[in-house]
């Protein structure tokens, strides 16, 4: 009996671990809810912290010094739900890189229905006795977080640092916001640029070739796609939903909130009388501040019905407001649509047609609404990207991605989001360059004709959870025969090279009659260097996505797996002008080596070898070499 009781296996683990961090930043301090705790999921870390997929490692290039590491373990830490938000103290900055990139990994793979795989990373072997080196590209299953790498106003993703880098910056001396003349401000400690980059990540893991800017629209999707993760995030935050609720009556889409005081004969007297931003619209409101810009760095309401900034606007983060613009203009009817009914009857027991502050009921409710919206556009987001084509894509690609996404998750539309999605992309003169009407059937991805492809014999779907490297190994060898055997009829010209299948995977949903179907989502690549003296060489792409569906059994028998719907980009003469040109203005640092391949190291900073050095300085449980 005594051995049993003191038998701590078992004991359940915990299924969460509850760490502090800021909603926001810094400059919020501790208005309205500012300070909050996030339940990531558990699990055994050492100190960094270091767990399954991500590493804090606390390495400052600049300073050349590295700084002790946080022990989540500790007792005393794990009392207090982590340590309190700090600006000044190195472990708060750990702890909370830490579990707000486990939080956004977390809401992707509730999202996605699956785990989300690291992007490969090129490994070199050692030199042989004749001085070549072999490389080979390896599955990576940790991504590093360095708060502190470099006394810089930016932070970044770099897959060649197999991590993200955080800067840190002297806040502007004359036009500093919120902060302090001056002051450091710690990127770090930004929830948004937290999030924001480890979607970049995240993306990147998914889809490879996404990063490779082949046509204006590419690096801008990558920019868009990690503020629309970022941005919806701030529907996750209740306290501050509810405030800004109550202040804009109802209306979440005002950019900024109404003074508490009024203002008479003019200008405001009082800090009561001056109207604050909203929260919920602006992103990294510290960042922006401390930059002299007087706002957070981006804006969920950037781009006005209309506007032609989608014909002249080139740069990526500038061009990527105009769809995150587009998302929530549907997001905002939306919820204007399923809360209609609650103002009706709001007004018929004697509320105001504008009420500027609403009862707490019903700020409750609206606040329901909000965030079930968000975690629907968030999941249709999400989900999308396994809706577009492998290469080259276009915002006008993502919005047909995103319908094609929506109809199968949520056939039945009643509040009229596709039409919704569909309008808030025109009015931003975004629109599939190859649909023949502005509709939901001739802009979703059509399906295949049963039968006029080949079934896909012998494919494993594996689990949830993944596929084993034996699984792995037998569904890239059934691809590429496959693709191989059925180029023509996947769209592949005649004398098309090698087929690639850089990445495969299974996805899993509720059907509408509550059934599990199971798809498996793939990218066939095919690559051809091209260029010349003038350009140097760089790779054009060509492909599709399949997603292939698990057929139900049949009189006890499995069916084969059926491809039900071929996604392509495939080789074309405006293709064809429009990668050569872009290649053309390219800097020539930006330029491909002669395997297609970019430079690397380039504006990166920690250098490669000192990222390496501090790993094995404090880090020996991790291989330098991963």
């Amino acid at each position: 009996m005594a051995d049993r009781l003191n038998d701590t296996t078992r004991i359940a683990k915990p299924a969460t671990r509850p760490l502090r961090v800021y909603a926001f930043d810094p400059s919020a301090g501790r208005y309205v809810g500012n300070e909050m705790i996030v339940p990531v999921q558990f699990e055994e870390l050492k100190p960094g912290p270091v767990g399954e997929r991500f590493g804090v490692v606390d390495y400052d290039a600049t300073e050349k010094v590295y700084y002790g590491s946080i022990d989540l373990e500790d007792p005393r830490i794990i009392m207090r739900d982590g340590l309190d938000p700090s600006e000044s103290d190195p472990r708060f900055h750990q702890q909370m890189v830490y579990a707000v990139a486990s939080e956004t990994l977390q809401r992707f793979e509730v999202a996605l229905g699956r785990r989300v795989h690291w992007a490969r990373f090129e490994k070199r072997n050692r030199e042989g006795d004749t001085g070549a080196r072999d490389t080979a590209y390896a599955a990576r299953t940790i991504l590093f977080l360095f708060p502190h790498a470099m006394a810089e106003a930016n932070a970044f993703y770099s897959r060649d640092a197999q991590g993200i880098l955080f800067g840190y910056f002297r806040a502007s001396s004359t036009n500093p916001g919120n902060n302090l003349p001056g002051q450091t401000v710690y990127t770090c400690l930004s929830h948004d640029i937290i999030a924001h980059e480890t979607t970049h990540a995240i993306l990147d893991g998914i889809r490879s070739y996404f990063t490779e800017p082949t046509n204006v629209d590419v690096p801008a999707f990558h920019e868009a796609f990690a503020d629309l993760s970022a941005l919806f995030c701030h529907f996750s935050h209740p306290e501050v939903l509810l405030d800004t609720l109550q202040k804009t009556g109802g209306r979440l889409y005002d950019v900024m909130l109404p003074a508490e005081s009024p203002v008479e004969g003019g200008k405001p007297l009082l800090q009561s009388q001056i109207a604050q931003v909203n929260p919920l619209a602006q992103l990294a409101i510290q960042f922006g501040d401390a930059s002299g810009m007087n706002r957070g760095l981006r804006q969920m309401l950037g781009t006005p019905p209309y506007s032609n900034d989608i014909n002249t606007l080139v740069e990526p983060h500038d061009r990527g407001a105009i769809l995150v613009a587009a998302v929530f203009d549907a997001y905002f009817t939306t919820y204007t649509r399923r809360t209609s009914d609650l103002f009706r009857i709001y007004r018929a027991g004697g509320g105001t047609q504008s009420p500027i502050d609403l009862p707490q009921v019903l700020a409750v409710r609206l606040a329901n609404e909000a965030v079930q919206t968000a975690e629907e556009f968030f999941t249709i987001c999400a989900r999308a990207i396994d809706y577009c084509p492998p290469v080259d894509i276009t915002f006008g690609d993502f919005l047909r991605a995103l319908l094609t996404a929506h109809t199968d998750l949520y056939p039945s539309d009643s509040d009229g989001v596709r039409n919704a999605i569909m309008q808030g992309f025109r009015l931003r003169g975004i629109v599939p360059t190859d649909a023949t009407s502005l509709s939901e059937e001739s802009i979703c991805w059509p399906q295949v004709i049963p039968g006029s492809l080949p079934p896909v014999e012998g494919l494993l779907f594996g689990d949830p959870n993944g596929l084993t490297d034996s699984e792995k190994n037998t569904n890239g060898n059934i691809l590429r025969a496959y693709a191989k055997a059925n180029a023509t009829q996947l769209g592949f010209s005649a004398d098309h090279g090698t087929i690639e299948a850089p990445s495969f995977h299974p996805m899993f949903r509720i059907g509408p009659q509550g059934n599990l179907i199971i798809d498996m989502v793939v990218e066939l690549v095919e690559t051809r260097i091209e260029g010349d003296e003038y350009i140097g060489p760089y790779p054009f792409r060509s492909g599709v996505t399949l997603l292939i569906w698990q057929n139900f059994e049949q009189r006890g028998e499995r069916v084969a797996p059926e491809i039900h719907y071929v996604i392509p980009k495939h080789r074309s003469a405006f293709r064809e002008e429009r990668q050569r040109n872009h290649f053309a203005i390219m800097p020539r640092t930006g330029r491909y080596d002669e395997r297609g391949n970019l430079p690397k190291n380039k504006d990166h900073r920690p250098t490669v070898a000192e990222i390496e050095s501090a790993w094995k300085m404090d880090f020996g449980l991790i291989d330098a070499g991963l």
